[in-house]
């Protein structure tokens, strides 16, 4: 059975970008493991942390607390990724989350002529999103996820579903919400 790890930057409790990456998880089949960060409240990493983790990597203990992530993110067989559009971008927590995953020798190694080779399982990645206004192709949140998903993770199929202007007096939210979940079968 696949392994499909949702990694939840959601806060809010009644949270749209949470409805729809709901709906893509029901689309994929498989076990679905869920990292609630704004529940787990992962750690901004300080120089202690960073030397810790790259001594366990060096002496082969992966399965040390501190590599739970990225040895999930590794593993999984397909990844959704929901986080609001924030400020251009995504929450904090979510790049909190990424600085535990980026780490070399687990998600990832360098060849001999320095170049990113990734070592995750995962061939697709969904990248879920919902704003008030227009993205209008400033989506620097997925942006950055794709970038560092191809580049140094080896995910080579990385999508973003989004709905957009849901705050826009005049707009019918819902509607626009049931049109990007009708799109989701397709897309997938």
């Amino acid at each position: 059975m696949k392994q499909i790890l949702w990694i939840n930057a959601c806060a809010r409790p009644n949270s749209r970008t949470r409805l729809l990456a709901q709906r893509v998880l029901e689309k994929l089949d498989g076990q679905v493991t869920e990292r609630n960060l704004y529940q787990e409240k992962p750690s901004l990493l300080d120089w202690e942390q960073i030397e810790q983790r790259n001594r366990c990597v060096a002496a082969g203990e992966l399965s040390a607390p501190l590599l739970q992530y990225a040895r999930e993110f590794a593993a999984a067989d397909e990844i959704v990724v929901a986080a609001p559009y924030w400020d251009l971008s995504f929450p904090a927590v979510l790049k909190a989350y990424f600085e535990h995953v980026t780490i070399t020798g687990m998600t990832f190694r360098y060849s001999p002529e320095g170049i990113p080779i990734g070592l995750c399982r995962a061939k697709r990645l969904f990248y879920v999103t919902t704003a008030g206004g227009p993205i209008a192709g400033r989506n620097l949140g997925f942006d950055y996820v794709k970038a560092l998903s191809e580049a140094f993770y080896g995910i080579p199929e990385v999508r973003c579903f989004q709905a957009e202007n849901l705050d826009i007096q005049g707009m019918d939210a819902d509607g626009i919400l049931q049109q990007a979940i009708g799109a989701l079968p397709e897309m997938l």
